[in-house]
């Protein structure tokens, strides 16, 4: 099966040193390339089949956080991933509620990063555990003390059931299969617990869980 990948960075350096690492994702990688939001909108519009998205922020002209945006409104079924320089939290918040499906910064190792990518590639949201801390901390002060998810956002029986999945870092069709339930109710199951939880994306969720500290 052919692996789609479009690389969206600014430096020729950068993107030619992903290539070759890009290239261990599988037997049959189809790397695109682009500089700037222009380039990436105009091959996005034109081949429309991207399995994955590498999105460095600093761009030059619309920055790769305004891109993200755009993305997720012109292109939802295709997740982003941002690969970038800055690791500061107020910038791994922005890009996670914008929708990144996750988060790795350029200083980890090419294996750390290979492993980002199989896992959205599965359907999960990945966020390294220094990130994935620091989400928890900023998103903390919405989180009651003392209280489960369940009794704080009133969730129902089977909802908690897909919460405790989630937290495990399950996707929807390992949910569904666990559960006994088709992928379209789980995705339906999500999304009201998204709303509830008062989150977009299932990194903000798990920074939840986290904060948690193991209670449903």
């Amino acid at each position: 099966m052919l692996l789609r990948l479009l690389v969206i960075d600014d430096h020729a350096m950068v993107r030619e040193g992903l290539q070759q690492l890009l290239r261990k994702l599988g037997p049959s990688v189809a790397q695109y390339e682009a500089q700037d939001a222009e380039s990436a909108l105009l091959l996005m519009e034109t081949e429309r089949e991207f399995d994955l998205v590498l999105l460095d922020i600093m761009l030059p002209g619309t920055n790769g956080l305004s891109l993200l945006g755009i993305l997720r409104k012109r292109f939802p079924a295709v997740p982003v991933v941002v690969l970038s320089a800055l690791d500061d939290l107020d910038t791994v918040n922005r890009a996670m509620r914008l929708g990144a499906a996750g988060y790795v910064a350029k200083s980890v190792s090419g294996d750390i990063l290979l492993d980002a990518l199989k896992r959205v590639l599965a359907g999960e949201v990945y966020l390294p555990p220094l990130l994935q801390d620091k989400l928890s901390v900023s998103l903390g002060s919405s989180i009651g003390r003392g209280r489960s998810l369940t009794d704080r956002y009133g969730l129902t029986e089977g909802q908690r059931r897909v919460t405790e999945l989630l937290r495990e870092g399950k996707s929807n069709r390992e949910i569904g299969d666990l559960l006994g339930l088709t992928e379209g109710t789980v995705k339906v199951h999500v999304s009201k617990i998204f709303r509830k939880l008062g989150v977009v994306s299932r990194a903000e969720a798990i920074a939840l869980f986290q904060r948690q500290r193991g209670r449903l």
